[in-house]
């Protein structure tokens, strides 16, 4: 009965200490992108964008994209022209960050 109450504690501080680490996404790449936001996914989180081409990355396409600020993601609307940086990391991962409405674009 005593290991039990040794044993607990002890898997407990070992579960929160693996679970705090955050997991690496690896080196990011940033490209700035302009579009038009076509539809937005509350759920997930995520805009979906008929970007622009983006030099070095991308020909122009419509792609759904994360927004992981909530405070960016809150300020779109449909239709809204935007400017923003598209980060992709080394682990495959991307998402929309740095969101400014534009008066020009696609």
């Amino acid at each position: 009965m005593l290991r039990k109450f040794v044993l607990l504690p002890v898997l407990l501080a070992v579960n929160l200490a693996c679970a705090s680490k955050p997991e690496s996404k690896g080196a990011a790449h940033h490209y700035p992108v302009t579009g038009r936001v076509l539809a937005l996914d509350a759920k997930n989180q995520t805009v979906s964008l008929d970007a622009s081409a983006i030099p070095g990355y991308m020909e122009a396409m419509r792609m759904d994209y994360p927004v992981p600020s909530r405070r960016d993601f809150d300020a779109l609307h449909v239709g809204d022209k935007i400017q923003a940086t598209v980060n992709v990391y080394d682990s495959g991962d991307y998402e929309l960050a740095s969101v400014q409405k534009s008066t020009s674009g696609k």
